[in-house]
């Protein structure tokens, strides 16, 4: 099979074994995935991934080795974390924080960027008709935007702000949207704030935020080292900072204020796929102005490079093309 590999380099494998589901796994056909940072951090070296990236993809199931065969020749998104199921953690329901566990195309387990990929069938949910491919690439970050309702209560008094305007801010902005909060959505780019904008979501540029300590909750998804300070300018004293970017970098962090101000500081990291399939189904946000580019397999080295553009928003693999 075709597949893209990192190992100190992406390139182009025209001869890559197609992968073997064990037992409790399903063999996928990839027919769509998008570009993620993560994915783009893993070129830099985050989590020292080595092997075929990517987790945002959207499928056909075309073998099961499950006594459940009921997705057979159905379309599936994937949950990327795939834990031991043993530990305290997997019998929780946290598989997310299994110590043995692998996940999709960052740790352990190779990705989408390939015509084949396997999951374990628990992982993977049946995408409704009613949502496209287009659409269904998007569930596994709309999940991760998603979850941070479920780690914070929003009350609609509460004045919330989004840092970023990356695909990964504007998700969480949409997202947040829904809990009627007092919702600003900080970035540089206007073209990308006036996707947010036409989704009566309040923008402001990033030059023009107050420093003023004023807002209850603050979402950092810049997708840079510098993200935590600001989110640390702007929240109001007992407020909360939900961090979101994964960086490949390091920076040194003066810890004094947050214990002064004594702020709630929150890890958020991958959700739950229903909550996102739901909203995509019920055309509760429009996730499709994201689309930057849709490239085929051949072209994904292109894809990369066209994804790390300023003006980017999501680029997407089209395995039928």
């Amino acid at each position: 099979m075709k597949a893209l590999v990192f190992e100190d380099r992406l390139f182009m494998e025209d001869n890559m074994p197609k992968p073997v589901p064990v037992q409790r796994e399903a063999l996928v056909k990839v027919k769509m995935a998008g570009i993620c940072k993560t994915d783009l951090e893993i070129e830099k070296g985050y989590m020292g991934f080595k092997g075929i990236p990517g987790h945002e993809f959207v499928g056909v199931v075309e073998e099961s080795k499950d006594g459940d065969q009921s997705l057979l020749g159905k379309r599936v998104v994937g949950e990327i974390n795939c834990g031991c199921k043993v530990c305290n953690y997997c019998l929780q329901g946290l598989e997310t924080h299994c110590p043995e566990r692998t996940t999709l195309g960052i740790d352990g387990r190779d990705g989408c960027f390939a015509e084949y990929l396997t999951l374990p069938v628990a992982n993977l949910i049946e995408v409704p008709e009613g949502i496209t491919n287009e659409e269904a690439v998007f569930t596994e970050p709309l999940a991760a935007a998603f979850e941070i309702m479920n780690q914070v209560h929003i009350k609609p008094s509460d004045q919330v702000c989004v840092l970023g305007d990356g695909k990964l801010g504007l998700l969480i902005a949409l997202a947040l949207n829904l809990s009627q909060s007092e919702l600003l959505l900080v970035g540089k780019y206007p073209v990308k704030l006036n996707i947010a904008e036409k989704q009566h979501i309040k923008t402001a540029l990033l030059e023009d935020l107050s420093s003023k300590r004023q807002f209850d909750l603050v979402v950092e998804a810049t997708g840079s080292v510098d993200g935590f300070e600001l989110a640390r300018k702007v929240v109001r004293p007992r407020g909360k900072v939900v961090l979101k970017s994964t960086i490949a970098g390091n920076k040194e962090l003066n810890l004094t204020s947050l214990v002064l101000d004594e702020i709630t500081m929150i890890g958020s990291r991958c959700g739950a796929f229903n909550p996102a399939l739901k909203a995509l189904e019920r055309k509760m946000l429009n996730v499709k102005p994201l689309i930057s580019g849709i490239y085929s397999l051949d072209k994904i080295i292109e894809a990369y490079e066209a994804s790390k553009r300023k003006d980017a928003l999501k680029v997407l693999i089209d395995f039928t093309l």
